[in-house]
């Protein structure tokens, strides 16, 4: 019954302890808190053998003394702790050297048995018959438990009202409630000749030590949040620990139990002990192997494909993704991070891309506005002079000379189309402030398909409006807007010379409100729609347009803050959408 009980104490120390430990690894109070449980499931394993195990052949000092050793490292844990939680504050290393400098004396003492006069079963039951010495190191032992009980009592003050001040608090009443049994196990009933309880001193300090464990996690330990809280991130350190005490538990009793009992059923030999060692050593394989497929299938082959993965995207291939199965630990949540990274990246470089061509068209935009203000300066005053010339020449000519006259007219006509030109260039170069307030887009749109109309050809085209009701206002400049309109109109209707359909619609999200003008006319390629915003850049044939037209309805878009995108309109044509902010203006 006892070697049971030594044996659920142990599994449960060394449990408590590696979940502690792993649930915050970088925490003080946490690896103190595992140096603590280290030396208690020593003092257990030190009672397992002797109380269990006992040899008369053997002295009983090493119990004795181990004894000693690790009651007073276990306190020097607990000091430690007192100053490091809750706050996670660094060990004061001079006072730490103070407090436990007593112990370069009194462990080598403890070490040469210089605390006992006789320890063992002298004649069947266990008596221990203490030196002076040994009682100056149990005083020790309780003034540094008493010390590091202080600590926590005046943190408990501090924090009190808080989380930190009820955590602290447990922590008490759990030191409260391992010393005074401890101290009755393993002083007061002793000192009486009462050794029964002895051997119960380690089980003693488990409910101490569960109280302990659950102040250090918050009040979590146990709960039912908790254990889902660990079956979302079941870290890699639970799987591997699980993993190698199933394979140790499953082939001990495999083949560690049949291989004894084959071995020693004829007694304990040399035969019967090369036989275990042999078969021992190869039994040994399977697990083993086990074992090493487990890390390689739960740590090596993921970190390869991540790896993998990861050396793509530093090659270019941003949006590149780890394929792997879903899983619950620190790899598949690194996987997971990792491929919202890789796609964040590749979305990122994608608007990058948007931004920069948007960044040189702006340029060339600039740049040939510029050079579009020059030329219509230097050219217009030269045509003035020339159209005076030909209107003064025409005034002349005697009427019956029709070919002269038939001449100047065809001058005249190229002139207007020059004109007409540098008129484009100066609109271009010289787009006025926009004068902006509070717009309905829907009358925009039906006031530039009003003026469209007036021309023959648009009266030829089918027009389908679904234009979205109770639309926010457009902060804007109408008359602008109605430029851009018109201009898109006009587009869509040279691209449909035989006749089609143009649909109007306008929709609003949250921040825009857009405008979706479409036609089935002739469509643009896609290395042509790359260019379709450049000035002077056009489909139409010579003399049929300047390649401003888009450039203009461009710059005035982005002058008002929106967007305009050109896209296929499937299954033949072009589709233009123009996005707004709806957003109010400024006070």
């Amino acid at each position: 019954m006892l070697v049971l009980l030594h044996l659920f104490a142990l599994f449960l120390l060394v449990t408590l302890g590696f979940y502690i430990f792993v649930a915050n690894p970088r925490s003080r109070a946490n690896q103190t808190f595992a140096a603590f449980i280290a030396f208690l499931a020593l003092w257990t394993t030190k009672d397992l053998i002797f109380w269990n195990f006992p040899d008369a052949q053997i002295d009983a000092g090493w119990w004795a003394a181990s004894s000693f050793i690790i009651a007073l490292l276990m306190q020097y844990a607990l000091v430690v702790f007192a100053w490091v939680f809750p706050e996670n504050a660094r060990t004061p290393r001079t006072r730490a050297a103070v407090l436990f400098a007593p112990g370069l004396v009194l462990i080598p003492a403890a070490l040469f048995g210089f605390l006992w006069k006789d320890v063992g079963f002298p004649s069947g039951k266990f008596v221990i018959e203490l030196a002076p010495l040994a009682y100056v190191f149990v005083a020790y032992v309780y003034f540094v438990f008493f010390f590091g009980a202080a600590i926590l009592f005046q943190k408990y003050r501090e924090y009190k009202g808080t989380q930190k001040s009820q955590q602290v608090g447990a922590i008490l009443w759990g030191l409260g409630i391992t010393g005074v049994l401890k101290t009755l196990a393993n002083i007061v009933l002793p000192f009486l000749d009462a050794y029964e309880y002895l051997p119960f001193s380690s089980i003693f300090v488990l409910p101490g030590v569960l109280i302990y464990a659950y102040a250090i996690s918050n009040f979590k330990l146990f709960s039912l949040q908790s254990a889902l809280d660990q079956f979302r991130l079941f870290p890699i350190a639970y799987k591997i620990a699980l993993s190698i005490a199933s394979v140790a538990i499953i082939s001990f009793l495999l083949f560690q139990i049949p291989i004894v009992w084959w071995a020693f059923q004829n007694g304990m030999n040399f035969e019967a002990w090369r036989k275990y060692l042999v078969f021992s050593l190869i039994s040994a394989l399977v697990p083993n192997l086990l074992l090493v497929l487990l890390v390689v299938r739960t740590i090596s082959r993921p970190l390869q494909r991540i790896t993998v993965a990861a050396v793509q995207v530093t090659r270019g291939g941003y949006g590149t993704e780890v394929d792997l199965r879903k899983s619950n630990d620190e790899i598949g949540l690194l996987a997971e991070s990792f491929n919202d990274m890789s796609r964040k990246m590749a979305s990122d470089i994608d608007s990058l891309k948007q931004m920069n061509e948007q960044l040189m068209r702006t340029d060339r935009l600039a740049a040939m506005g510029t050079l579009a203000a020059g030329v219509a300066h230097e050219v217009n005053n030269p045509l003035a002079s020339i159209s005076s010339l030909i209107q003064m020449m025409r005034s002349k000519t005697p009427v019956g000379d029709t070919g002269v006259i038939e001449n100047l007219d065809l001058i005249s006509t190229q002139i207007s189309r020059i004109t007409q030109v540098t008129h484009d260039l100066t609109d271009f170069a010289r787009v006025r402030p926009a004068a902006k307030s509070p717009v309905d887009i829907n009358q925009v749109i039906a006031a530039s398909l009003r003026f469209a109309s007036f021309d023959e050809s648009f009266q030829k085209l089918r027009i389908e409006t679904d234009l979205a009701e109770d639309l926010p206002s457009v902060y804007a400049d109408s008359d602008q807007l109605q430029q851009v309109f018109l201009n898109l109109f006009l587009n869509a209707r040279d691209a449909m010379p035989d006749g089609g359909e143009i649909s109007v619609s306008t929709s609003q999200d949250d921040s825009d409100v857009m405008v979706a003008i479409a036609d089935n006319g002739t469509g643009i390629d896609d290395l042509t729609a790359k260019k379709v915003f450049d000035p002077f850049f056009t489909t139409k044939p010579a003399g049929k347009g300047t390649g401003l037209g888009l450039a203009v309805c461009y710059g005035i878009v982005t002058a008002h803050g929106g967007r305009i995108e050109m896209e296929s309109n499937a299954p033949a044509g072009t589709k233009f959408i123009v996005s707004l902010p709806w957003s109010a203006p400024p006070d």
